[in-house]
């Protein structure tokens, strides 16, 4: 069974739900060391004071906040510790909004929530209830001795929690004038274009089709290095910006090529006329049902209208 990594429960109105939280991130790194490339020596980091060689124990360093060069406020552990203890065990709802209002920048870690033992039915309740109202829980918690806004998603039977940035922690971009104050307005046409070409690379989302490829490319190297092959490195080149004038043109290449793989367009269209085969065959079933009754109405008064004359 996998560790919990944090304990507490979610509080809103009156309601308690212990859990337990799991990390949701398969940590897939690829350890590699640093060594001394003549003789293959590990290399080890020291904690150092500084100006000195001396090596500080690690019971021995504290938090500090700079307030000007060289002049610090000291806070231990215990200090740290101190502040809002109720706050570090309880994960605080505090509102219930819409996903489509919070813009993906503000997600960070995810991570699952479990129910604690003895917890099973309210924890089952909360997420059926939330799964119910389409609604994600905006709350804060403590982890790891920092305050964290976060977001409480539910499937109908797991719980799911995204830590989130507060509003001060994100850029705004206009802050950072990335934007010419005049941008060119882009044509109709080429406008309509790459509508088009979205619509054709468009499909239905499949985590498991994307890989990491340079995680991948990676591991090969190393498998090739460890063989005794010899390595040829090759320059990448970073892909051109496509001109203003050549833009039509790229997008119509771009569509065909699309098109030509059977993107997300075709699919869709297999769709539809899978479902229309199934919508007309339907309709003949209820058609042929609707003709037989009817025959076997027309039999049934025309052996009473003998009977009569008999």
């Amino acid at each position: 069974m996998a560790r919990a990594i944090w304990s507490g429960s979610i509080s809103f109105g009156l309601l308690n739900v212990p859990v337990r939280m799991y990390s949701a991130v398969a940590r897939r790194n690829i350890a590699l060391r640093e060594i001394r490339e003549s003789d293959s020596s590990r290399i080890k980091h020291r904690r150092v004071a500084e100006g000195t060689d001396e090596e500080v124990p690690y019971d021995e360093i504290i938090k500090a906040y700079e307030l000007t060069p060289g002049q610090y406020v000291p806070l231990t552990k215990d200090e740290i510790g101190a502040l809002a203890p109720e706050k570090t065990k309880a994960i605080e709802v505090q509102d219930f909004v819409d996903l489509d209002e919070i813009d993906p920048i503000y997600f960070d870690s995810p991570y699952y929530l479990g129910p604690a033992d003895g917890a099973e039915k309210a924890y089952s309740l909360l997420a059926k209830a939330m799964a119910a109202s389409g609604k994600v829980a905006i709350a804060r918690f403590v982890l790891r001795n920092k305050e964290h806004l976060a977001a409480i998603r539910s499937n109908g039977e797991v719980l799911t929690l995204t830590t989130m940035r507060f509003a001060d922690e994100v850029v705004p971009a206009k802050e950072l004038e990335i934007l010419p104050e005049k941008a060119q307005k882009p044509a109709k046409r080429e406008q309509e274009m790459a509508e088009q070409l979205i619509e054709s690379l468009s499909t239905d989302f499949d985590p498991s089709a994307y890989h990491d490829e340079y995680r991948e490319q990676l591991l090969k190297l190393i498998e090739r290095k460890a063989e005794g092959k010899e390595i040829v490195a090759s320059e990448a080149e970073a892909p051109k910006a496509t001109k203003a004038p050549d833009l039509m043109a790229a997008l119509e290449e771009s569509i065909a090529a699309a098109q030509g793989k059977g993107g997300g367009k075709s699919k869709a269209k297999a769709k539809s006329s899978r479902k229309e085969s199934a919508a007309k065959g339907k309709k003949a079933t209820v058609k042929k049902v609707s003709k037989s009754s009817a025959n076997g109405a027309k039999k049934r008064s025309s052996s009473r209208a003998k009977a009569k004359s008999k």
